[in-house]
């Protein structure tokens, strides 16, 4: 999973950094993005698409992540994707990671010859050379890194908010159509934080 690593860095690209989101699919709740330029390759957890871990995994790998990296967060509300749509959302969501992470870089050179690597075919409007890669947390560390903490972050999103609307099941499905979550909806309505814009809703 480090071959676009390797390869931008024998280019002469000193920081690589990945993003990827999590969000896009569900009827309820923000999406979230995460950036992340790994310190280390090395991990004792198992790194991969958020996807093919459990939560248990993907909670461990999440500190490991955290303590190994250096890493920027994008949240857009519920709101603005009614307003934007899920796509614009999404990448304002990336964007707005890569920028928090760069924020944290404590040196001018630490900011130059800097690659952005992006999950899925997102166009991001930012002034930095950036790689979009189909399937990119599963060939790429970095990616996968971002995949977690993005996941991570929104699951725990999702789950504070099933204190507030416990109706609706949000612990168990985090806001994507499952047939309960459909059936809640019929028989209590849309909540303040469901997309209102999508189907279904």
């Amino acid at each position: 999973m480090l071959y676009y690593e390797r390869k931008f860095r024998k280019i002469g690209y000193n920081l690589i950094v990945g993003v990827d989101e999590a969000g896009r699919g569900p009827l309820a709740g923000p999406v979230s993005a995460a950036a992340v330029a790994l310190k280390t390759v090395r991990f004792k957890n198992r790194i991969d698409d958020s996807k093919k871990l459990s939560p248990i995994q993907r909670e461990r790998a999440f500190g490991e992540i955290i303590n190994k990296s250096v890493f920027g967060i994008g949240i857009i509300s519920e709101r603005v994707i009614d307003r934007v749509n899920i796509a614009v959302a999404t990448r304002m969501a990336m964007e707005r990671a890569i920028s928090r992470l760069i924020a944290k870089l404590k040196s001018a050179d630490d900011r130059r010859n800097i690659h952005i690597l992006v999950d899925g075919c997102v166009k991001l409007d930012i002034d930095l050379p950036f790689t979009s890669i189909i399937k990119g947390d599963a060939k790429s560390k970095s990616i996968a890194c971002a995949s977690i903490l993005a996941k991570v972050i929104r699951d725990r999103i999702m789950s504070s908010y099933d204190k507030i609307y416990p109706q609706y099941g949000f612990l168990k499905h985090k806001g994507y159509p499952t047939r309960e979550h459909r059936q809640a909806l019929k028989k209590f309505g849309p909540s303040l934080i469901h997309r209102t814009s999508f189907y279904g809703v």
